[in-house]
């Protein structure tokens, strides 16, 4: 079993959703594009979230440059090359991380929506709740499933707007999987137990 975790934009919590979820299913996790090493690692993060070590899998490019891949790519002299980009192959479920939204570039030729339709797997979309989500999250849905790619559903993060949740899910005609809130401290612990009350883990499987 294999899910894509992406999101609406970046900075919305994405990563601590897919370490959660993750963690949860007792899966590997893979960010096959990492781009912006300053602050450590998505990979880094999610085990200090409670993935262990070995579950991660090594990116397929680490990018110096915190920005789209695509430019950072070409800042840091480096080619991605789309046929590097293939699923790996794992025992049991396995947890793929995107970068930013689902539009972002990977190259000057393929953007990640495009790249989660090769790959032809369920998609989770994670939304923060804050103004403008609604715009956002039906946009992504529209992207995503013009190129046929599968929704699983729709994860919030943030503080709960149950208009805009409910909203988002009616008229994309999606399933609403849950909502992790903004955790202080965010730790392994406390994101396990955020999520085990957020999420059916049925929902994922």
């Amino acid at each position: 079993m294999t899910i894509i975790v992406t999101g609406t934009d970046t900075d919305i919590g994405k990563t601590v959703f897919a370490a959660g979820l993750t963690a949860a299913l007792g899966a590997r996790y893979w960010k096959p594009v990492q781009a912006g090493l300053a602050d450590g690692s998505d990979a880094a993060s999610v085990v200090t979230l409670g993935v262990p070590a070995d579950r991660v899998l090594p990116e397929a490019y680490r990018l110096t440059t915190p920005c789209s891949p695509h430019l950072a790519a070409e800042i840091d002299g480096v080619t991605i090359e789309p046929d590097r980009l293939v699923l790996p192959e794992v025992d049991g479920a396995l947890v793929v991380e995107g970068a930013g939204g689902v539009m972002v570039p990977v190259t000057r030729d393929l953007i990640f929506a495009d790249l989660f339709a090769r790959w032809g797997k369920p998609v989770v979309l994670v939304a923060r709740t804050g103004l403008g989500t609604i715009n956002h999250s039906l946009l992504s849905i529209e992207a995503l499933r013009s190129r046929g790619v599968p929704i699983l559903g729709i994860a919030f993060v943030g503080d709960a707007i149950e208009d805009s949740e409910a909203t988002i899910a009616a008229l994309g005609k999606v399933r609403r999987l849950g909502r992790l809130p903004r955790l202080d401290p965010l730790n392994a612990a406390t994101l396990a137990e955020a999520f085990a009350a957020a999420f059916d883990l049925e929902a994922f499987r």
